[in-house]
């Protein structure tokens, strides 16, 4: 009988998966008050206000080489200037640092005859904060010899996006004038680092707000799931904008209240895309996947954000064919290209239903695009070639990429690929390989390593690296950990070692863990042990037939026969079925599909009449023991 819990590394990839779709979905979901509002610009001078007419013919020439990006030229004709301002020295300068070129700005900036003023000063702090070099821009910020409050709120605009929401606040003090961005700039990062009470203390202290100061109170308390008081501000301004309603729709929706978060949505003077967008990731999250679908339909416009966030939906509600359809509509509209998260969500959605043929569509269409070299991307298609069986394919797609721009998640992900085949000392070398070029393992590498070595019954190796991972306090283990422990000495058949880890655990022990322990039983026949794992499982897990099923085949592969029929009598007045088996294989183009019991099949009676000789060929060989159980007629063709 199929055990009843495959500790697979699938698993490990889809939650890895998981967070991936999540961090692309962010601009759905997650309101945040739009820095380039609160952000000093690197701005080039609209106007100059140079005196000779010659040199500001020349800057503005300069000036638009800069902003289109043509810094080389730029540099060019400032060298052929006889004459040059400050507007030219800013100009050039602010270019550099837009096109990256810190250094090349800093030696500019550093020559004896520059010609500076605050702006010049501003922009360069502005490019080292922007590059994280805090030291850096603070060292020049000390050394300025003017500043204005643009100045001021470049270093706190910087220190508040590199995490640094003390330094900015005691920045935010030190300030001789501040302005409505250096009050936005603060709220928002405090509520972003979950401080709200302090940012709700500045927001009344402000001596005036505009719309961005109510929507960042806003979206800082839903965020920190504060929504009633959110929604206490929002009915309190004086004027709102689009941003304003969609971050009150948002922290609704990720509160878990879609009612009232569709309620607002309905009453929204005006919508824009993320409006939309906002609200079908609430659906979405809330498991309403045909609500979803429904807004999805009447959207007047759509953008890949809105495309992949359906694709996600369905991919997570485990629909697979219809998040392909979705893609291929996506296709077909043109409208909207897709992204490196539609391509992982939807090579998800290829894994799952372990569709080659599409998952190689994909990956043409992926390799015309400038995602095919992205970690996520690779890590998704080493994952679609595994699950459909190409284990080579996978690791020729892992050994392509560069190995310097290989991340944690490509490893995992091959790791994960040698663990679903059973290659477990393969998964070892390329786990212990990993280590020696640096990489940390995380809790997912982990995951992945003691899959393999339960499915390669490699026993002390996984008890080894299960030790190595406990002993390492930066990862904390996690049910997955515990559950591939027991699992592994489960199919080894050290049962009782399993029972007294699972005992170990305590209160801890989910439903996962003792399935795990009641599948060994079940391989091996412990009937004593797998008592009471079943009985532990019915008390997390009541309405689980699947439970019973392994109880009942436990008693029968023992010769008890009439447990067997009280357990599965037991399921039956419960009214608990177990979900037929389903398997399927694509065959020129065209799936197969298979039911347990199924004869609606064209051929049904050629597979039936196969399967027979099968089982009796089977029995003969000396494998009774495992078929006892199994009715005849599973093999009958009537």
């Amino acid at each position: 009988m199929q055990s009843f819990l495959r500790v697979s590394v699938a698993l490990s990839y889809s939650r890895r998966a998981s967070k991936i779709t999540q961090v692309f979905n962010l601009k759905v979901l997650s309101f945040s008050v739009n820095h380039s509002t609160l952000t000093p610009r690197i701005s080039l001078p609209d106007r100059d206000y140079s005196v000779n007419s010659e040199v500001a013919r020349s800057n503005s020439l300069v000036t638009r080489l800069c902003r289109e990006g043509n810094i080389n030229e730029a540099r060019h004709m400032f060298d052929k200037m006889l004459e040059r301002d400050v507007v030219t020295w800013t100009a050039v300068i602010t270019g550099y640092i837009k096109c990256g070129l810190i250094a090349e700005a800093r030696r500019l900036f550093d020559r004896t005859d520059a010609i500076k003023n605050v702006v010049t000063w501003t922009a360069m702090v502005s490019g080292y904060m922007r590059l994280n070099r805090i030291s850096e821009a603070e060292r020049l910020f000390e050394a300025m010899p003017m500043r204005n409050v643009v100045s001021w709120n470049t270093m706190i605009v910087g220190y508040c996006q590199n995490r640094k929401v003390g330094k900015a606040l005691e920045m935010f003090e030190r300030m001789p004038e501040r302005n409505v961005v250096s009050w936005n700039t603060v709220i928002t990062a405090l509520s972003q680092c979950g401080q709200v009470d302090e940012a709700k203390r500045l927001f009344d202290e402000m001596p005036k707000r505009d719309v961005i100061s109510w929507t960042a109170m806003v979206a800082g308390l839903a965020r920190n799931s504060r929504v009633d008081d959110a929604r206490e501000i929002f009915d309190r301004m004086p004027e709102k904008n689009v941003v304003s309603w969609n971050a009150m729709v948002t922290g609704y929706a990720k509160n878990m209240r879609l009612v009232e978060a569709f309620e607002l949505f309905e009453k929204m003077p005006e919508r824009d895309l993320p409006s939309w967008n906002t609200m079908i990731t609430g659906f979405i999250q809330n498991h309403e996947l045909k609500q979803a679908r429904k807004l999805f339909n009447h959207m007047p416009e759509k953008n890949v954000v809105s495309w992949t966030t359906m694709i996600t939906g369905y991919v997570q509600e485990g629909e697979s064919e219809a998040a392909l359809k979705i893609f291929m509509e996506m296709v077909r509209d043109g409208r909207a290209k897709p992204n490196e998260g539609t391509f992982v969500n939807v090579l998800g959605a290829c894994s799952d239903s372990a569709s080659l043929g599409e998952g190689q569509q994909v990956h043409q269409m992926i390799s015309k695009t400038v995602y095919q070299d992205m970690p996520f991307v690779i890590s998704a298609l080493i994952s679609m070639y595994s699950k459909c069986g190409e284990l080579d394919m996978a690791r020729k797609m892992f050994n392509d990429g560069v190995t310097s721009q290989r991340d944690l998640v490509s490893w995992n992900g091959m790791v994960a690929a040698y663990a679903h085949h059973g290659n477990g000392m393969e998964a070892i070398k390329l786990f212990n390989e990993m280590k020696g070029l640096g990489f940390k393992p995380d809790d997912v590498s982990y995951v992945g390593l003691l899959s393999a070595c339960s499915h390669a019954g490699l026993v002390e190796e996984g008890l080894s690296y299960f030790e190595e991972l406990t002993k390492d306090k930066s990862i904390q283990v996690r049910e997955d950990h515990y559950t591939c422990l027991i699992d592994l000495c489960g199919r080894a058949g050290r049962l009782r070692e399993a029972l007294d880890l699972v005992k170990q655990l305590g209160i801890k022990s989910s439903s996962s863990i003792w399935a795990a322990l009641l599948a060994g039983c079940n391989v091996h026949g412990d009937l004593k042990i797998g008592k009471l794992a079943a009985q532990e499982l019915s008390k997390k897990e009541p309405e689980n037939a699947g439970s019973y099923m392994l109880l009942s085949s436990i008693y029968a592969s023992s010769g008890k026969w009439k447990e067997a029929a009280r357990v599965r009598s037991e399921m039956n007045e419960k009214g608990l079925k177990k979900q037929p088996g389903c398997s399927w294989i694509e065959i020129e183009n065209r799936v197969h599909v298979f039911l347990a019991r199924d004869k609606s099949h064209s051929q049904s009676n050629l597979i039936y009449s196969l399967l027979n000789i099968l089982h009796a060929k089977m029995k003969k060989i000396g494998s009774e023991s495992h078929f006892d159980f199994l009715d005849d007629q599973d093999f009958s063709v009537s």
